[in-house]
């Protein structure tokens, strides 16, 4: 389907179908992952309001929390800015059998902080120089790392943001910061291009997705991620459901001594 005003827009039976396929599929890779002992990092990175957080939805919400984890690290405190800047990414890095999801990363410091002036130019050359032997470290000790930047025109982005106000659920996730990217959209623009320019490896490349449809993004992203692993389907553990032991005696203790929720839900049947 094609929106006379913007991009080509996934049909929903389409999208949902093929969604449902996918995260069949991130069962599968995360059940290869714990029972090979395998590592995985992805980092989510992009524009304000670019689909980052709706993609890593619909990646972990058929997965195990014990085995995918996202990690949103909030601004850092005294002591985290006196560290090494990558010590407090190191320590949410995963263990064996383990998926970590970065929503935002490292790369902080080559977006935002650069933009807003939260960091020096010489920390910020520092960065630069740093980070493609951090990951290089990263993946010669077997993690398997995988870089994501969510794209969005300046339009599309605009659209978002006016929903974002206009929704009560929705407001938390429109902040004064996220305001800024619209006037400082070319300064942000700069910063991305010295990012990939300098980050952009062959052995740690970033992969861009198109989000101006929320849909097509995610499948692609999941597809492209699941493409890149050499994962196989892990035979499941044989269980069987135990019969149901005869009954010893127990009787339940009255109702009238617990104290239950109201049933709102028969009111809405009402």
């Amino acid at each position: 389907m094609t929106d006379r005003n913007g991009p080509q827009r996934l049909a929903r039976p389409a999208y949902e179908r093929e969604l449902q396929r996918l995260q069949l599929e991130l069962a599968r890779l995360q059940e290869w992952i714990r029972a090979e002992g395998r590592r995985l990092v992805v980092v989510f990175e992009g524009r304000d309001a670019a689909g980052k957080g709706s993609a890593i939805k619909r990646v972990t919400e058929r997965l195990n929390p014990r085995v995918a984890r996202v990690v949103a690290l909030p601004v850092p405190t005294e002591r985290e800015r006196t560290q090494w800047y990558f010590q407090r990414y190191v320590a949410e890095l995963p263990a064996a059998g383990e998926i970590v999801l970065f929503d935002r990363s490292w790369y902080n410091r080559a977006g935002v902080e650069r933009v807003m002036g939260f960091c020096t130019d010489a920390e910020h050359e520092r960065f630069l120089d740093q980070c493609p032997v951090f990951e290089r470290l990263l993946i010669q000790d077997g993690i398997m790392l995988r870089k994501y930047w969510f794209s969005v025109s300046g339009e599309v982005q605009q659209q978002r943001f006016r929903s974002r106000l206009e929704d009560p659920t929705r407001r938390w996730k429109l902040s004064a910061m996220d305001l800024e990217s619209v006037t400082r959209w070319e300064a942000y623009s700069r910063a991305k291009d010295e990012m990939f320019a300098r980050t952009d490896t062959p052995e740690s490349p970033w992969y861009v997705v198109e989000s101006d449809d929320k849909r097509s993004a995610r499948i692609n992203m999941i597809a492209h991620l699941l493409s890149t692993v050499p994962y196989h389907e892990v035979p499941p553990v044989a269980l069987e459901l135990p019969p149901r032991p005869p009954s010893t005696g127990y009787e339940r203790v009255p109702r009238e001594l617990r104290t239950y929720v109201p049933d709102h839900a028969a009111r809405l049947v009402e």
